[in-house]
């Protein structure tokens, strides 16, 4: 078919089927011609209802006969399902987190998005008395929503959607409306403050817990997390984790040990933040002794056990030199006891 998003023939008669509640059946009644160029006939039944068509393939039989039932068929028709809102029509254009990329490396600000926790859903029992199998089977759970926060320098924005790459591009989108316009701010480097900066930059992309096992690494402090609380049903379970660095101790709590892992570990990075900064040692650069690009083995001593000439090829090698040549100059003697002559 041209449009392969399009449905066919069959595919639109088994809605039509689904609506009505009967089951569409085909039946090959007849098969003719040679082989290389067969015809099929084949008889769709739709309900009190009979559609006869013929085709080169079985498959194209189906097709022509479910082309005949739906512009003949009096069967209720299903209401066309409207056609969904694509936010970004144009697959080539750029979409709202790259464009953000783009302006956030121009002002010299990252872009960060940080997972926020969902709304809690209210539990509600409803006791629905559906009657029929379809009901029973076919449920549509509540949409999950995922939220984000975005931050742009100084400036925060949240943005949420059905999918976490959905809830990206609306942050991003908020974020582009607001920044746009905006100057973009001048960073005049001061000395002794660009490594101090690049350092924070680079901390803001690393996990809490992260930077808190680093700043432990550094300082030759000992790092403990442990889950000391536990509370609420299963389905709404709330953790409490206690993190341990060193003479610090800090606590958080989340709807999962992982959050709150990491809110304990941002509540000791608070105190660990005001501790004095470590002297820097210089490293002594480290001094490797050049290797020759070419060691050239073609002293006396070297390679004695070594076949003749697999020795003088690497000799030869050795001084980027031709391999050798042989030729066979001669040959002479009884068949089982031949002579050769060689010249290298």
């Amino acid at each position: 078919m041209a449009n392969p998003k399009e449905k066919t023939p069959m595919c639109l008669v088994n809605e039509l089927a689904r609506f009505n509640r009967i089951q569409p059946q085909y039946k090959l009644l007849n098969e003719r011609g040679p082989a290389h160029a067969k015809m099929f006939t084949v008889q769709l039944t739709l309900g009190e209802q009979t559609w006869e068509a013929e085709g080169s393939s079985i498959k194209k039989a189906q097709h022509a006969a479910a082309s005949k039932a739906l512009s003949e068929t009096t069967l209720p028709k299903p209401t066309p399902r409207p056609p969904k809102n694509n936010v970004n029509n144009n697959p080539g254009s750029i979409t709202p987190t790259v464009e953000l990329n783009g302006l956030a490396m121009k002002r010299g600000e990252p872009a960060i998005y940080r997972p926020l926790d969902p709304k809690p859903i209210p539990n509600y029992r409803a006791n629905y008395n559906f009657r029929g199998m379809y009901n029973q089977r076919y449920h549509c759970p509540v949409p999950k929503i995922f939220y984000v926060q975005l931050t742009v320098g100084n400036s925060e924005f949240f943005g949420e959607g059905k999918t976490r790459q959905a809830a990206r591009h609306n942050a991003a989108m908020k974020a582009l409306q607001a920044l746009q316009n905006e100057p973009i701010p001048e960073k005049i480097p001061q000395n002794g403050e660009t490594g101090k900066e690049s350092e924070e930059d680079k901390d803001a992309n690393k996990s809490e817990i992260s930077v808190v096992f680093e700043i432990a690494l550094k300082r030759n402090i000992p790092v403990t997390f442990e889950v000391i609380k536990e509370s609420g049903p299963p389905h709404m379970k709330s953790f409490v984790t206690r993190v341990t660095v060193g003479e610090f101790t800090a606590e958080g709590e989340g709807n999962s040990k992982k959050l709150s892992k990491k809110r304990a570990a941002m509540a000791v990075l608070q105190e660990l933040k005001k501790l004095p900064p470590l002297p820097v040692i210089e490293k002594p650069k480290p001094y490797f002794k050049k290797r020759p690009k070419t060691i050239l083995k073609t002293g006396p001593e070297y390679g004695q056990g070594m076949n003749p000439i697999s020795r003088l090829a690497q000799i030869q090698q050795a001084k980027k030199e031709k391999e050798p040549e042989y030729v066979l100059l001669s040959e002479r003697g009884m068949p089982r006891r031949r002579e050769f002559v060689m010249q290298v």
